[in-house]
């Protein structure tokens, strides 16, 4: 076996190099009159280059083949000593077994030494592979622990925030009362009813992070229960719901169901939490005068749903945190929409995902299983 690692092409044309070597040498020690001792020396000891390369090239075998073929084209030079009688004659033949025995023992040598380090590349290699799987197994390891005290955290917050919210609910219900009461002394032309309005309004708002909470804390409790509708109507009903917010920002809504598209049936009431949350998200993201399209069509035995708009979009290193709990894109929110989502689309059997849309902002594409298919019409 050869110490270097060769291409097959390149050992045969190196084998061959070595061959034609030994036959020039040949040829010159049998052109080369008997009288001129020191080239007949000289070709002699050049004869040990080739066997010599030839046994570290190509191991034991590769030594021994050059050293016979070296043999071969020393015999012209053997055959000028015959006459010179046998103390001449054996002088030259000893060169023979020199020419044998160097071929062997380097060739021995350099195939040992092949062994030996084919022997340390393969405990190399299993070094490595112990290590790579000894370093996958330490993060997977540092990584269970960082995910045991994520969870261990945010189990904690979960139940103060819980406690937190529902200690909310009981002033802020009777604070919007308070509120409703005022507004129905003060008219609308009065001067401070500006101000009830924003009372109200914040109120809403306070009231809607509390039971984003809520929600978050109890976990999802839709699970593909309760009254169904088409995929299609739950999403017109989502945008007529925020038709106020849609028309303050001069926002284009389009909804875009693909012809071929069959009726689809789901949780009403989960999904219209869960385009909520989207649409809400991009009506924000996106500057006066926006776009949000909304594509709804069939996709692998099930139904995609597109939401895209044309505002920032997301950084790309913030991508992996957007269905995290508590990671908030706008001022003010509470980073519990997108995760609430998440939970439901799953609980539904969906997937949800973010890329970057068409227009260049944000797209959220849900997609539901087939399970949910309307069939025939009926549910």
């Amino acid at each position: 076996m050869p110490v270097f690692a060769m291409k097959p092409n390149v050992k045969i044309i190196l084998f061959f190099l070595l061959t034609a070597f030994v036959a020039v040498l040949g040829i010159l020690h049998t052109l080369t009159p008997g009288h001129m001792i020191f080239f007949h020396d000289t070709y002699r000891r050049l004869s040990y280059f080739p066997i010599t390369i030839g046994a570290i090239l190509f191991g034991i075998r590769g030594g021994i083949v050059l050293a016979v073929l070296s043999c071969m084209a020393f015999v012209p030079h053997l055959y000028m000593f015959w006459a010179r009688g046998p103390q001449a004659y054996y002088s030259e033949l000893s060169e023979i077994v020199f020419y044998l025995a160097a071929g062997g023992v380097v060739g021995l040598i350099s195939s040992r030494e092949n062994k030996l380090r084919e022997k340390y590349k393969t405990l190399s290699e299993k070094l490595a592979g112990s290590y790579k799987r000894l370093h996958e197994q330490a993060f997977q390891l540092v990584k269970a622990e960082q995910q045991l005290g994520q969870s261990q955290k945010l189990s904690m917050l979960g139940h103060v925030s819980a406690s937190l919210a529902h200690e909310i609910k009981n002033p802020l219900a009777s604070i919007k009362g308070a509120a409703e009461i005022l507004a129905d002394e003060v008219p609308q032309g009065h001067p401070k009813h500006e101000f009830i309005e924003i009372m109200r309004l914040e109120i809403a708002r306070l009231n809607n992070s509390v039971e984003d909470v809520l929600t978050y804390c109890r976990g999802s409790q839709h699970q593909d229960r309760g009254k169904k509708q088409t995929v299609e109507k739950i999403v017109n009903r989502v945008v007529a719901l925020l038709e106020a917010k849609i028309k303050e920002k001069f926002i284009g809504v389009d909804i875009r169901p693909k012809p071929s598209i069959r009726p689809f049936l789901t949780n009403e009431a989960a999904m219209i939490q869960v385009l909520m949350n989207i649409i809400i998200n991009a009506i924000d993201a996106v500057e006066k005068n926006g776009r949000i399209l909304v594509d709804i069509g069939d996709y692998e035995q099930g139904c995609l749903i597109k939401i895209c708009d044309d505002g920032p979009g997301i950084d790309e290193a913030m991508v992996t945190k957007v269905f995290e709990s508590f990671v908030s894109f706008k001022e003010g929110g509470t980073g519990l929409g997108l995760s609430i989502s998440k939970r439901i689309v799953e609980s539904l059997g969906g997937k949800i995902s973010v890329e970057k849309s068409e227009l260049g902002g944000a797209g959220f594409l849900i997609f539901l299983p087939e399970k949910t298919f309307l069939n025939n019409g009926h549910g």
